[in-house]
């Protein structure tokens, strides 16, 4: 991409399109196509790539269907652009008393909710979704070290609270912005405030959870810690098998459609997986060859980004008002981490992560 590409009209009204479709159907909904659209777009790679081995054609020539780059992570489905217009539409949807979901914590968290057909959220949406299709132009044109979606996914939604003038952390309780004790005690707000616990002032529903924990099921540092590692072997194992960087996490996005449906504990993973295998892929150069020190690296890289996204929750979910994505932050971290590693030289590349040009 091009800072020229900024204005390109015409993905700046499918990105509009984008955001608004998030909005309609749900932040969480779309990334959950966006998942499946990984899958099959890097499926299609696979069998082209397969095809032309047997036939000895170019598997570039066999006209691959460029779903993954193109429609997943392209505009109009990319994350940046359907998600983060989703969840900007949620917090938008909130402030006007249009969500009523029986949701447990502050209703603007609520990304699951299909906020259907109202112009003004549409509207919202698509703004969101021009200004996320902007964060990644502008990330990619300089070629910064990080995954530009992710990092798009993130600024979007420190954006979205302060234009609908949501505090950027929110009032913390307990000892700290780590104490998750307040959640455990089942502590409102209004409790906390009454017995003098209240670090900072505010007007938030007195009813609501002093703490909200991004996932109540998975939280405990020892916990995500586990998983973590457990994603971070499959998705290195998946990434080496295949030699795509992106499947495990079209399969770990996949996941959440159970999530969605209400299943309970349900793991969020696609941040320890996206990272994992591209560390994997960034050990062995691209080579799609098994081995267990790479196999240790995803699993290394898986625990590193679920812990920090467990630590960004902590800081930037639990005790604000909106949904602002651990897992982009954690896979903006690890992508930067890969990024930092080849520039150094201790991995042989960084896979598909940029290096500001190197």
């Amino acid at each position: 991409m091009a800072l020229s590409d900024l204005w390109a009209l015409e993905m700046i009204i499918a990105a509009f399109a984008g955001g608004a479709f998030g909005a309609a159907i749900g932040a969480l909904p779309v990334f959950i196509f966006t998942g499946f659209m990984v899958i099959a777009g890097e499926a299609a790679n696979l069998a082209s790539r397969s095809l032309g081995n047997v036939i000895d054609a170019d598997p570039n020539a066999l006209g691959s269907v460029g779903i993954t780059g193109a429609v997943a992570f392209g505009v109009p489905f990319s994350p940046a652009i359907s998600f983060a217009g989703g969840a900007a539409a949620a917090a938008y949807a909130a402030n006007r008393g249009y969500i009523d979901s029986g949701f447990d914590y502050h209703k603007a968290k609520d990304i699951g909710f299909a906020l259907g057909s109202k112009p003004d959220v549409l509207a919202v949406g698509g703004i969101f979704g021009i200004i996320g299709y902007w964060l990644t132009v502008l990330s990619a044109s300089f070629s910064m070290p990080y995954d530009h979606i992710a990092m798009g996914v993130t600024l979007s939604a420190l954006l979205h609270r302060v234009v609908f003038g949501y505090d950027i952390i929110g009032k913390v309780y307990g000892d700290g912005l780590f104490d998750m004790t307040p959640f455990e005690r089942g502590e409102t707000r209004g409790e906390a405030a009454a017995g003098g616990q209240a670090v900072t002032d505010g007007g938030d529903d007195e009813d609501l959870l002093a703490v909200e924990p991004w996932l109540p099921n998975m939280y405990k540092w020892g916990e995500v810690a586990a998983i973590s590692a457990v994603v971070g072997i499959v998705a290195a194992y998946i990434a080496l098998a295949t030699g795509s960087a992106f499947l495990a996490f079209g399969i770990s996005a996949a996941t959440l459609f159970f999530l969605n449906l209400g299943v309970e504990r349900i793991p969020v993973t696609h941040h320890m997986a996206l990272p994992a295998s591209t560390a994997a892929l960034a050990w062995t150069s691209g080579a799609a060859e098994l081995g267990v020190v790479a196999l240790i690296i995803g699993a290394i890289f898986g625990v590193i980004c679920g812990l920090f996204g467990e630590a960004f929750q902590r800081v930037f979910y639990s005790h604000g008002s909106t949904h602002w994505d651990p897992p982009a932050a954690a896979i903006v971290f690890g992508t930067f981490l890969i990024a930092m590693l080849a520039i150094a030289g201790i991995f042989p590349s960084s896979s598909w992560v940029a290096t500001l040009g190197m």
